[in-house]
């Protein structure tokens, strides 16, 4: 127990950090409180496995002291969201790619988790349904409502034969993993603080908030464990969780197109 606490003590003092390559692809690591204790986790997780499979006698990560994660309370204005709208299209006319600012303007747009965008597969999108069928995910198998805005979004991206990703990479046969890099650059050309791509999720809840939409019907849009509004529909997203992520998404477009937030008609949104 003692080394794990002290591997946790390495890594959020950046000990396990790693300068970023000139090239190739992928991000680099700082380290942190944050990283530090997702990691004591992982490898508890791992531990417990191997103990289960008599591969070691006892989990020597149960009953430490991890480091406590801050909750994100930081979301994106209509002001911000321009100015990240603006951003992007400014990155796309000075060269910066487009697959990975597409792969971002379709995490705001749905409120998705990263990987679960970068890693998209044309297979799972449901057009007739508007929804995303996911294989699996954070918290298992499961569909997610996507807006009008979200899926037009999807369609637009041009497709290539054989290729299943629908952000793939522009080298070698897998998706792009660039995307925080590529949002870092965007933020401070936005001039936005305090902001990672799980922004963009935090601030597509925040946005349903605004709405009025129940806690319940935010869980669905989200893929929160547990929500019962996703979890008993086996073959069709709830009709109400497309009505939400419908407006949502639209909002959020119009923000990010830098429009008067007075062209969404609110009173047209029935609240859940």
């Amino acid at each position: 127990m003692r080394d794990i606490e002290q591997l946790q003590a390495d890594i959020a003092a950046g000990k396990s950090g790693q300068q970023r390559r000139s090239k190739g692809r992928g991000d680099h690591a700082t380290g942190g409180c944050g990283v530090a204790a997702r990691t004591v986790t992982m490898v508890g997780t791992m531990l417990e496995f191997a103990r289960r499979q008599g591969i070691v006698e006892t989990n020597v990560a149960r009953g430490g002291q991890k480091f406590s994660i801050p909750k994100r309370t930081r979301f994106l204005d209509h002001e911000e969201y321009a100015a990240l709208g603006a951003a992007i299209r400014n990155a796309e006319e000075f060269g910066e790619n487009k697959t990975t600012l597409a792969a971002i303007t379709a995490l705001a747009l749905t409120g998705c988790r990263r990987q679960e965008i970068l890693g998209l597969r044309w297979e799972w999108l449901d057009r007739r349904s508007k929804c995303i069928r996911f294989g699996d995910t954070k918290t298992g198998a499961q569909l997610r409502p996507i807006g009008n805005a979200a899926l037009a979004h999807f369609v637009a991206q041009p497709r290539e034969e054989g290729n299943p990703w629908v952000f793939p990479a522009a080298q070698g046969d897998g998706h792009i993993v660039g995307a925080p890099r590529v949002f870092a650059r965007l933020c401070n050309d936005a001039g936005l603080e305090d902001v990672t791509l799980h922004t963009l999720r935090h601030s597509f809840a925040t946005m349903a908030v605004e709405f009025g939409f129940s806690e319940l019907v935010i869980s669905g849009l989200l893929g929160h464990r547990g929500s019962s509004v996703t979890s008993r529909y086996a073959h069709i997203p709830d009709r109400a969780l497309i009505s939400a992520a419908d407006a949502v998404s639209r909002a959020i477009q119009i923000s990010l197109a830098g429009e008067s937030a007075d062209v969404l008609n609110l009173t047209n949104v029935a609240t859940v």
